[in-house]
Order: C-alpha cells, then sequence, then structure tokens
C-alpha cells in the first residue's frame, strides 16, 4: 500500500524542496494550494492539489483523515501566524488523535536566541518574531495518539533563494565604490542548512523520527555574516567590499523584529539528525553558492 502524504507549503522555498524530493521517490503527495496556477504546478509533478487555505479548519482536518501522515509547512508569515498555526494544529490533531500516525511541524533556529552551540534540549531565548512559537510547539511535542516530529531550520540557502538573497539586492551600500551592505557589523554567526539537504532531513524524520522528538536542521556550517557578505560581493563582482550597518540602520532597512533576529549571533552543529535519522547534509556551502554557485552574477 502506498503511503500518502498531506503537505502544506508546498510551493514554497521549502517545501517545494521538500515535494519535489518526495515525487523523485514516488511517494504519493497531496499538496494544499491557494489557487488553480499552483495547483497546476503541483500536478506538473505528479502530485494531487487541493484548493484551500491553511485557516480553512475543516478542509485541513478532511486531509488529515485521509492521510497517512502530514508534513506542515505554510505559515502567514505576519502578525497572523500564531493564531492560523494554532488553529491549524487543532484542525490537524483532530484528524489524527488516535491514529499514531506522524506529523512533522516546523520550528526554526531563531527559537533559541543567541548561543555559540546550540543543541535540540538547549534553553528557548527566542526573540519577538518567533517568541509564540513555544507554546505551540509544546502541544505537539506532548500530543497523545499522534506520532509527532518538530523540525528547526536554520538559515536555509540554495537555488539563489531565501535569506541570503539579501545580499544581492542591487542596492550595494552608501559609498563610492559598491559594497555588499552587512546585517549590522557582520560579527554574527549564522546558522545554515541547503534546502535540498534540508528537504531530504523533513523525509527521513516523517520516516523514522521517533515520536515527540525535535531536530535541527543545520549543516555544521556556521559562517559569520561578514563572510556570507564578502562571499556575496565576491560572486557580484564587487571585490569582496561590505559595508557595515549600526543595529538601527539594520532595523530600518528590514524592520525591527526581522533584523532582531538576523542579529542573532548563533552556532549550531545538527548531529542529533545525524545519529539518529542518518541525515548527511551534502550540498554545497553558504559561502560557495554565493561566490561561485547560484547567487553569483552570470557573465
Amino acid at each position: 500500500m502506498v503511503m500518502s502524504i498531506f503537505l502544506t507549503g508546498a510551493t514554497g522555498f521549502i517545501g517545494s524542496a521538500v515535494l519535489r524530493q518526495l515525487r523523485l521517490q514516488g511517494r504519493d503527495v497531496t499538496a494544499l494550494v491557494r489557487s488553480p496556477d499552483k495547483a497546476a504546478k503541483i500536478e506538473a509533478l505528479g502530485a494531487t492539489a487541493v484548493i484551500g487555505d491553511i485557516t480553512d479548519t475543516e478542509l485541513v482536518t478532511e486531509q488529515a483523515i485521509a492521510s497517512d501522515g502530514v508534513i506542515h509547512l505554510a505559515s502567514p508569515g505576519d502578525a497572523s501566524s500564531r493564531d492560523v498555526d494554532d488553529a491549524f494544529v487543532t484542525a490537524v490533531f483532530a484528524g489524527l488523535e488516535g491514529s499514531d500516525k506522524r506529523y512533522v511541524h516546523t520550528s526554526g533556529i531563531w527559537v533559541w536566541g543567541s548561543n555559540p552551540d546550540i543543541a535540540e534540549d538547549s534553553p528557548r531565548n527566542a526573540p519577538p518574531i518567533t517568541a509564540w512559537r513555544w507554546e505551540i510547539e509544546k502541544r505537539v511535542l506532548e500530543a497523545q495518539g499522534v506520532s509527532t516530529t518538530l523540525i528547526a531550520p536554520a538559515v536555509v540557502f540554495g537555488h539563489g533563494a531565501g535569506i541570503p538573497a539579501l545580499f544581492i539586492d542591487g542596492e550595494y551600500g552608501s559609498g563610492i565604490a559598491p559594497a555588499v551592505r552587512l546585517v549590522g557589523d557582520g560579527s554574527q554567526h549564522w546558522v545554515t542548512v541547503h534546502v535540498d539537504d534540508l528537504a531530504e532531513l523533513y523525509i527521513l524524520a516523517f520516516d523514522l523520527g521517533e515520536s515527540g522528538s525535535t531536530y535541527i536542521g543545520a549543516s555544521g556550517e556556521n559562517p559569520t555574516v561578514r563572510e556570507i557578505g564578502e562571499a556575496a560581493a565576491a560572486g557580484q563582482g564587487l571585490d569582496s567590499r561590505v559595508e557595515a550597518q549600526t543595529v538601527e540602520e539594520t532595523r530600518a532597512r528590514l524592520g525591527e523584529q526581522f533584523a532582531d533576529a538576523l542579529l542573532l549571533d548563533q552556532q549550531a552543529r545538527g548531529s542529533a539528525a545525524r545519529i539518529d535519522l542518518g541525515w548527511e547534509p551534502n550540498g554545497p556551502s553558504i559561502l560557495d553558492e554565493l561566490r561561485t554557485g547560484s547567487y553569483a552574477a552570470k557573465n
């Protein structure tokens, strides 16, 4: 019998990578999308599209019941995120509780705050942008009759997209010589992971994760933002020139809550997923991607 997976966020940056890998493995996937255009893209990959929204709790419950498990990646990414995610989890559990089916929920590296050696059991110190997550994630981890796993992605990169694209936005500094603008002074470290490696982790967690488990999706490479900016500048033909910004300038450019998350100084190894699930991230590094890969200027 073929296992059917209900997937949200399937047209997003991470979700589309998860969908591609699921389909390459021949998995049966039903994806929730919001428009006929997005449905066509899903169906072109051989998946089933259901048009609706994650706020349609009746639809979410129906799809959870019909599936053999759920991978949840969609989020509004705005002030409604807490209420939407809370209602989604309630709807999913209405369909899954008592079945012991798998449910994989998305967290994020920022929930631990600044920390030079983050592990899954490290104390949480979330900035305002993600402070709402823990209340919902405790519900997920403590659920009865559902086999649950949290995935906490690092800063995700690859295919010229994601947060690193901030460094190649075409607005290069304030001086005479063009330079990539940093986030703050660039001394903070970022935990990073290639989107295709992360997609593999989601699938391994769905297949092998124990109920109540949490895994950090991290490649083990934790460059400073200055190193990231210099790699981006080299890739844009700017001789690795970068320009530091004050905290206030960064907040003005990116918005206070987003900026404060990007200003966190974080490092993590992501070793638990390697030990427990056999995860082996082998994609290119963020620095190589920026210098010569998918983010680099094409001649």
